[in-house]
C-alpha cells in the first residue's frame, strides 16, 4: 500500500538530467524535513514554497531508495502538456503515472526504417559485444575496464526494468554520460526515461547497434535490485535471459560475474548464486565468462567457483582469462563514485575488479585478438 504524505518545499538540493532533489517540510510533523526526488518528466518543477504530494512508503518503511520519498505531483503546478506527436508507446502501464513515448521501434518513429530493413530486420548484431552484468553498481566498473584499452570505443547503455523505471534515478548514468563515457542510453520494457526508448531488449540491442553505431553495449537493470534469499526469487535473474536475447541477435554475449570479498552472507561469497544461476541456469546460449587473473586466495576461489559455472552450465558458457594489470587505475579514474551495497571501491575491490576484467574482454573482442 502507498503511503502519502504531504509537504512543502523548503529548497534545491541537487539536480541532474530528468530529477531534482528537495528538502521538503512534512505537515502536521512537527516541521520534519524529509529528502525529496522529483521525476522532472513526470512533475515538472516545483518551486521553494510549493505545497507536493509524496509517495513516502519506501523512506518510511526504509527500504533502499537513498532515503528518499517521491514528488507525486505539485498540484498548484502541473507541469504543462507534451507535445502531441511524442509517441504512443506507453510505459508503466495502467499505473496512474503512465506516459507515452515516442520508441525507436514504433511505426512513427524516425528510426522505424532502420530497423525494418538490413541486418537490424534480420535480427543482426553483427558480433557486436554485450556485456551482461546483475547489479547496477557494476555499470561504470565495465565500462572502466573497457575504457582501458579502447577509450574512444562507442558504449551504449540499454537498462532493463528489473530494478528502477526511471533511468533519471541514476546519478551514475548521468556522471557517465556527462563525462562522455557513455555514448548513449536505451530504456526498455518498462524502464523509460532514455534518450531512446524500446519496446523490448532486443529491438533495444539492435537500436543500439544500427542506430546509435554502438561498438560494446552494457545491458544491466536499473538501480534497486530485489532479492529474497531464494535460489530465482531475485531480479538478476533476466541476465541469463538477456544473454539468450544477445546470442538470438548473433552478438557477443559477456557475462560479468558478481563477486565480492566483502558481503558477509555465504551465498554471495566470491561469485554470487545469482551469477550461477542466471549465467549457469537460465543462459541457454553460448557467451564468454571473463576472469580475472588475481594470485590470491580470494582470486584463486574465484577462479575455481568461474570454472565450476562454466563446466555445469546449461549453455555453451567459454571461462576467459584476464590480466587485471592497470584496472585499479582505470577504475580510480571513474568519473562516477564507485559503490555497490553500500560499499567503496577499497571495502569491496574484487566487486568492481572482475566488473572491469569484462569491460576488458569485450574490448579485445573489438580487437579481434580474443579467442
Amino acid at each position: 500500500m502507498m503511503q502519502w504524505r504531504e509537504g512543502t518545499v523548503q529548497e534545491v538540493r541537487g539536480r541532474w538530467p530528468g530529477a531534482v532533489e528537495y528538502a521538503v517540510e512534512l505537515a502536521g510533523d512537527e516541521g520534519r524535513v524529509v529528502r525529496a526526488l522529483a521525476y522532472t518528466a513526470l512533475a515538472g518543477e516545483p518551486q521553494v514554497g510549493d505545497r507536493v504530494l509524496l509517495n513516502a512508503s519506501a523512506l518510511l518503511r526504509g527500504l533502499g531508495t537513498g532515503g528518499l520519498a517521491f514528488v507525486v505531483v505539485a498540484p498548484d503546478r502541473l507541469p504543462a502538456d507534451p507535445p502531441a506527436d511524442a509517441g504512443h508507446i506507453v510505459k508503466a502501464r495502467y499505473t496512474p503515472q503512465q506516459q507515452m513515448f515516442m520508441a525507436v521501434d514504433e511505426q512513427d518513429s524516425p528510426h522505424h526504417a532502420a530497423l525494418t530493413s538490413g541486418p537490424a530486420d534480420a535480427g543482426d548484431l553483427l558480433g557486436m559485444p554485450v556485456v551482461v552484468a546483475d547489479l547496477h553498481s557494476a555499470l561504470p566498473a565495465v565500462v572502466a575496464g573497457l575504457r582501458s584499452e579502447r577509450p574512444g570505443a562507442r558504449v551504449v547503455y540499454l537498462m532493463t526494468d528489473g530494478g528502477a523505471l526511471p533511468i533519471a534515478f541514476s546519478r551514475t548514468v548521468a556522471g557517465l554520460r556527462d563525462a562522455g563515457w557513455l555514448h548513449g542510453t536505451v530504456t526498455v520494457g518498462q524502464a523509460y526515461g532514455g534518450e531512446h526508448e524500446a519496446v523490448t531488449l532486443h529491438s533495444g540491442l539492435l537500436a543500439a547497434r544500427h542506430v546509435l553505431g554502438a561498438d560494446v553495449a552494457v545491458v544491466v537493470q536499473g538501480p534497486g535490485n530485489v532479492g529474497t534469499g531464494t535460489t530465482w526469487g531475485y531480479t538478476g535473474v533476466a541476465a541469463g535471459e538477456a544473454l539468450n536475447a544477445v546470442g538470438v541477435l548473433r552478438g557477443r554475449g559477456v557475462a560479468a560475474l558478481r563477486v565480492s570479498d566483502a558481503d558477509l552472507r555465504g551465498r554471495h561469497r566470491g561469485i554470487s548464486h545469482h551469477s550461477r544461476t542466471a549465467y549457469g541456469r537460465v543462459c541457454l546460449t553460448a557467451a564468454d565468462v571473463p576472469v580475472g587473473l588475481v594470485d590470491d586466495e580470494f582470486g584463486r576461489l574465484v577462479h575455481e567457483q568461474a570454472s565450476a559455472l562454466v563446466e555445469d552450465a546449461s549453455g555453451d558458457l567459454a571461462l576467459r582469462e584476464v590480466e587485471v594489470d592497470g584496472l585499479d587505475e582505470s577504475l580510480r579514474a571513474s568519473p562516477v563514485r564507485l559503490s555497490t551495497m553500500g560499499r567503496g571501491l577499497d571495502e569491496d575491490h574484487a566487486a568492481f575488479l572482475h566488473s572491469a576484467a569484462a569491460g576488458r574482454w569485450a574490448a579485445r573482442l573489438l580487437e579481434g585478438g580474443a579467442g
